[in-house]
């Protein structure tokens, strides 16, 4: 039986286990978590009560938490691109970008999407403004962090670049990455020429007009 993924197209976090799975070629049932399969809703709270998503059940075993998905792939469903090294040290490395990302970029997008899905413009003008600071600061630490690299990590394509590519794709519609940080720029680009994060942004597109802030036209 293939490993089963539950989660949406649009979801950055789903995203972000997506590529890991496209890098890899690796096979599995995606479940679109929406309206119109409340089969795969009701398994998916069933398996996980806390409802957040996405979630991989591969056989008896439900694996939740994007950063542990992806390394349980490696483990259980090794493909040819390792996205984690198998030395500790750059390991550790690419777990702290991932966790950056995760943090520092994506969840703070995440606070300006929240203000405006309430409907109360003061609260969508809060978190927007908040969001807009946290991310300007971790635009500028990335910028120097990623001078000289072709990826997050290095030359190699990680873990940690599979949490960039959805956390600054996004970012960038919240708060426009500027042309003061022309690395970061480049960088993100990269990303959306990669095909595993390229496949992801097309299937995700036809849910583009959900986004709350206003999804851009471009990318």
């Amino acid at each position: 039986m293939l490993p089963s993924l539950y989660g949406h197209p649009f979801s950055s976090y789903t995203q972000k286990v997506l590529v890991a799975l496209y890098e890899n070629n690796t096979p599995f049932e995606f479940r679109c978590i929406g309206p119109d399969t409340p089969q795969h809703t009701a398994d998916w709270l069933r398996r996980w009560p806390l409802a957040k998503f996405p979630l991989l059940v591969d056989g008896e075993r439900n694996v939740a938490e994007t950063s542990i998905i992806i390394e349980y792939l490696q483990l259980a469903h090794p493909g040819p691109l390792p996205l984690l090294p198998a030395d500790p040290m750059a390991a550790l490395e690419v777990r702290f970008l991932d966790r950056y990302f995760d943090l520092h970029v994506m969840n703070m997008m995440q606070r300006a999407v929240d203000g405006a899905l309430t409907g109360d413009p003061v609260k969508r003008r809060d978190g927007l403004a908040l969001a807009s600071e946290k991310l300007e600061r971790a635009y500028a630490w990335l910028e120097g962090e990623l001078a000289g690299k072709a990826w997050a990590a290095g030359d190699a394509f990680t873990l940690a670049d599979c949490a960039a590519a959805p956390s600054l794709f996004y970012a960038d519609w919240t708060h426009r990455i500027s042309e003061s940080f022309p690395v970061l720029r480049a960088y993100r680009a990269r990303l959306l020429a990669r095909p595993s994060f390229a496949r992801a942004v097309e299937e995700a597109r036809p849910f583009r007009p959900l986004f709350p802030l206003g999804a851009p036209d471009r990318d």
